[in-house]
């Protein structure tokens, strides 16, 4: 019974969804099934598939005001062997109050320094972090380094090493790069002066391609300085933040660059632009024919609060972008940017049964999700 929201194959009204064992096994109308089936009335009520939360430090984070409950951060600036799954904390009071809004997936990220370590996607269901691990690595994050140049004081001579601190922190990243390069192939040769380290090991999954880079950038100098790095080292990108994107559209369509849109509940960037510049880009995006996903905001006080994913879905919808594609922003599209769509994401046969039963459309504040 009620709307089922495929996601992927649109609404089938009072249709059925069969699954056993975590597993969806059929789709339809009037679908072959055993008599002994448990069968759950859904009414004139809505079935979605489990929301996707794509970044905030959920299960590394407890209490934002007690130091001893964070642990989202590693001392130093290049941390690529830093995981978040191992940290995670399942017991978290945080997380059953995701889940009470339909938000069933949440990208755990480590926070500090210029490379902080891998995420993982972490199912908010599971009595260890092991049940809760979704998939681990998902991605590098690398946060860009401010291009901003501080207004000079009156008689100092500032702006030569403010330039020369973002270049610093610029080849900080590809002394490591091409450090972890050279440290693939020696140990590729099985060389008896290969010495194992840790730190370049983290680095491995990335420069073989089997993750992406997660760059955290929103201002426009940020997002192209790190565009044309990740094309001159050849690494795959994915850009966290994106408050600048809806300018470099054309860039970001051309490079074929996936973003996590995070900034749909914020104030424009600059006193010249429109009051709803932040509301309209996931639309401009959409536009330009850019994947992308909307997240909640990255800032580590927000993760009590990812309760709210709908809504800034829900934001972006009220300025234009299309319904199911709002929906899709925060379920399917998350699930493809992560790489782990062929098991979430959407509710079609083989995937996995993660979805939940509201009263209402979930984009709706006023929906309250039943089961």
């Amino acid at each position: 019974g009620g709307w089922i929201h495929t996601v992927s194959n649109g609404i089938l009204e009072n249709g059925e969804i069969l699954f056993d064992k975590g597993k969806i096994i059929s789709v339809g109308y009037s679908l072959d099934v055993s008599p002994k089936a448990e069968i759950i009335d859904a009414g004139k009520m809505h079935v979605f598939p489990g929301l996707i939360s794509a970044g905030s430090t959920l299960g590394l984070q407890e209490v934002g005001a007690v130091r001893a409950t964070k642990d989202y951060a590693e001392v130093g600036q290049i941390n690529p062997n830093v995981r978040a799954n191992v940290s995670y904390n399942p017991d978290s009071e945080l997380i059953p109050i995701s889940r009470s809004n339909g938000i069933l997936m949440a990208l755990s990220v480590p926070r500090s320094g210029l490379i902080s370590g891998t995420s993982s996607l972490m199912i908010l269901d599971g009595w260890t972090w092991e049940d809760a691990t979704l998939k681990h690595p998902v991605g590098l994050h690398l946060f860009w380094p401010s291009m901003n140049i501080p207004k000079q004081k009156p008689g100092r001579q500032k702006e030569k090493k403010d330039k020369d601190s973002r270049l610093k922190s610029i080849q900080k990243i590809d002394d490591l790069i091409q450090e972890s390069r050279a440290y693939a192939q020696l140990k590729a040769t099985g060389s008896p002066s290969f010495k194992h380290d840790l730190r370049l090991e983290g680095m491995l999954p990335v420069i073989s391609g089997e993750i992406p880079v997660f760059i955290h950038a929103n201002e426009v100098r940020q997002i192209e300085a790190a565009v044309f790095w990740a094309e001159r080292q050849k690494i795959k990108m994915v850009l966290v933040g994106g408050k600048d994107s809806w300018r470099v559209t054309e860039l970001l369509k051309n490079r074929d660059i996936p973003v996590v849109y995070t900034q749909t509940h914020s104030t424009p960037q600059r006193r010249f632009e429109q009051y709803d510049q932040p509301f309209i880009t996931p639309l401009q995006l959409f536009e330009a024919g850019i994947k992308f996903c909307i997240s909640n905001s990255e800032s580590t006080f927000q993760t009590p609060h990812i309760r709210n994913l709908p809504y800034y879905a829900a934001k972006a919808a009220s300025y234009g972008l299309p319904w199911d594609e709002a929906l899709r922003s925060i379920t399917l599209s998350t699930a493809e940017i992560l790489g782990a769509d062929e098991r979430v994401g959407s509710l079609e046969t083989g995937k996995d049964a993660t979805l939940f039963i509201s009263d209402g459309d979930i984009l709706d504040v006023r929906a309250q999700v039943t089961t």
